[in-house]
């Protein structure tokens, strides 16, 4: 891969789109690679691959027969970058990457990236441990997956415990059991950590639950009903009934699949819907012959962009950080499927094929899923629209000259001012924007303990001097919506006319003139419903009880108590297993761990003198005189 120099002298960012991208053309090769267009703030306005690039940037010289979304961003360029590739799949893996990494305006965009779970068996101990993974498989067993979310992994795991009686607990809970736990008692485990069943025998139902997990369900449940059989004739009725709720366990995950399909046994089905100027992405995730699940994704893109175009480019950023399968079905028959397959397969190592099927089981499967695609999206659109209605209400309310397009709602959370948080949570259009909140860790030294006032001072003090430094470029008038600049609209504070003349002072320190802040504080004896509302220059005012506003503006307080709360929860749990030996620099983990083996507790740390320090393992002389210090300064 090489990047090309960029530095023409007849490229200047004065000119106007198109005469910049004709100052290009005379220095890009005719072959595979990447492009960057990027405005003159040096924001990349969009990222794109060709197998030609010369040809595909000589087309956004044309002046004529682009879509007004393309002129616009024709329009906006100063600047170009390219990153010649050797093949076009290359140029495919790298265009995904850039995009997910630089989320360019104009591209479609993957939203909601977060990692699937997976079933992992460990096979690093003499009695495997079967658990939920999520993250890198670095560890040594067997994994399976992914499902569609933790509550499907969840359900799959207590069938799996109740067919196969595996060990969930960690290794340190193994070895420090002297007698069977509560999951032995009630039948969803074989108590190994007790000797209560044999390695052996074990290793048999370790062996039946990957052979399940690998889609031989139905070999598994024939050599079940076989032993139940068994046991049956032998008059043996309490081993037969074992066998007997293993089945039923087996057959309960099996009713929950809700497709199965007979000759499909790994594939992910990906189903898009266009409507509205919205997309809707269906996945619907196929292991072992099993349905593990389905997740609904809404790539943000233009409304003008086709559906083949956001399908085409949803396919090539999902599986950027993602292995995939050996089959992808889709739903439309896009231009590039061979080269999606190419650049798929380069990913696993192993071949990979995507297809548009036309007929058979793979037909009805794909229109199974475009079915859930059409249907999540009209939810959804119904969805916007109640939510439009509402925030053109909060307009109305709150004298807004503008619908809000960003909400922002801030709340406090201490003991009695110990390990205070803020939180900001942050609302939008299509509902809570969660990758957008924000927690405040309070700094002040100086606060009188649960001082919130003080609390909320510092809160906003910080959140807006670091926007107002962010945004400097931000001129009256420009988009200020959530995915431009983040500035809101109307900023929610939970209290009353003290939180409100706090927020008030910071703003008028900080110059911030005509932003909507309003103060929530709970009704007589706390009753919602009874909420009283604090603007600057009106009067305390409420809303009717049964409002749908009144409604909204509550799930956003509650939404924000929530996430204070819960940041507050974290920290204080941090400071309850923190150590004094945390503060001095140069203790790691490791010698923290010989030292605390050595004296048995922090506190014998601390009285302990110099040679003490000096004999443990791992403590040189000049870090048992710098701990020694530490605590003799204490």
């Amino acid at each position: 891969m090489d990047e090309q120099d960029t530095s023409d002298s007849d490229i200047s960012k004065d000119r106007l789109g198109p005469d910049v991208i004709k100052g290009y053309l005379k220095t890009l090769p005719n072959g595979p690679g990447v492009y960057r267009m990027i405005d003159q703030h040096a924001d990349v306005l969009y990222v794109g691959k060709a197998r030609n690039i010369k040809k595909r940037v000589t087309a956004y010289t044309k002046l004529g027969g682009h879509s007004n979304r393309i002129a616009r961003m024709i329009a906006a360029t100063r600047e170009m970058d390219f990153i010649s590739t050797n093949t076009e799949t290359e140029a495919l893996l790298l265009e995904a990457n850039l995009i997910k990494t630089l989320k360019p305006r104009y591209n479609v965009l993957l939203r909601d990236d977060k990692s699937f779970p997976h079933i992992l068996v460990r096979q690093d101990h003499d009695f495997a441990q079967i658990l939920k993974h999520r993250g890198a498989q670095s560890k040594n067993g067997k994994y399976f997956g992914p499902f569609a979310s933790a509550g499907a992994v969840n359900r799959t795991l207590n069938a799996l415990q109740k067919a196969f009686l595996l060990r969930s607990c960690s290794d340190s809970t193994f070895h420090s059991r002297s007698r069977p736990c509560l999951l032995y008692q009630i039948k969803r485990c074989s108590g190994p950590c007790v000797d209560l069943i044999s390695k052996q025998d074990y290793d048999l139902l370790v062996e039946e639950a990957v052979s399940f997990l690998k889609g031989k369900s139905r070999k598994t449940q024939e050599a079940l009903a076989a032993q139940m059989q068994s046991a049956s004739e032998a008059l043996d009725f309490e081993r037969a009934a074992v066998y007997r709720d293993r089945i039923n366990a087996l057959t309960s995950i099996q009713a929950h699949q809700g497709v199965n399909p007979e000759r499909t046994k790994e594939a992910d089905v990906i189903a898009a819907y266009a409507d509205g100027g919205q997309t809707c992405v269906q996945v619907f995730f196929f292991r072992g012959g099993q349905n593990w699940g389905n997740r609904a994704y809404y790539p943000k893109h233009d409304k003008a962009v086709d559906v083949t175009e956001v399908l085409s480019a949803f396919v090539a950023q999902f599986y950027d950080d993602k292995t995939p399968p050996s089959l992808v079905l889709v739903n439309q028959d896009l231009d590039d499927l061979d080269l999606l397959s190419e650049a798929l397969t380069i990913k696993k190592d192993k071949t990979v094929k995507v297809r548009f099927p036309k007929r058979g089981e793979q037909k009805d499967l794909i229109d199974h899923v475009a079915a859930n695609a059409k249907d999540a999206l009209g939810r959804r659109l119904a969805e916007s629209a109640s939510q439009r209605k509402i925030l053109e209400s909060l307009a109305d309310l709150f004298d807004l000259e503008r619908t809000p397009e960003r909400i922002e709602v801030y709340d406090n959370s201490h003991i009695q001012g110990a390990n205070a948080v803020g939180g900001m949570i942050v609302s939008g259009p299509e509902g809570f924007i969660k990758n957008q909140y924000r927690k405040f860790n309070i700094k002040d030294t100086e606060l009188t303990p649960g001082d919130d006032y003080g609390m909320m001072r510092e809160v906003l003090s910080r959140r807006f001097s670091r926007l107002i430094k962010e945004t400097k470029d931000v001129t009256e008038g420009e988009d200020r919506s959530a995915d431009a600049r983040p500035w809101p609209d109307i900023v929610l504070i939970d209290g009353g006319a003290g939180q409100l003349s706090a927020a008030q002072e910071v703003m008028t320190e900080l110059g911030v003139e005509d932003l909507c802040i309003v103060s929530i504080a709970k009704g007589p004896d706390r009753n919602a419903g009874r909420e009283r509302f604090f603007m600057k220059g009106r009067q305390p005012f409420s809303i009717e009880e049964k409002s749908p506003v009144l409604y909204f503006l509550q799930r956003l307080r509650d939404e924000a108590h929530r996430f204070a709360i819960g940041s507050h929860r974290n920290r204080r749990s941090k400071s309850i297993h923190s150590s004094p030996l945390d503060e001095i620099d140069g203790i790691g983990a490791k010698r923290k761990k010989a030292l605390l083996h050595h004296f048995g507790s922090a506190k014998a740390v601390r009285q302990a003198g110099l040679p003490d320090l000096e004999a443990v393992d791992g403590i040189s002389r000049a870090i048992a005189k710098k701990i020694y210090d530490h605590f003799q300064k204490e």
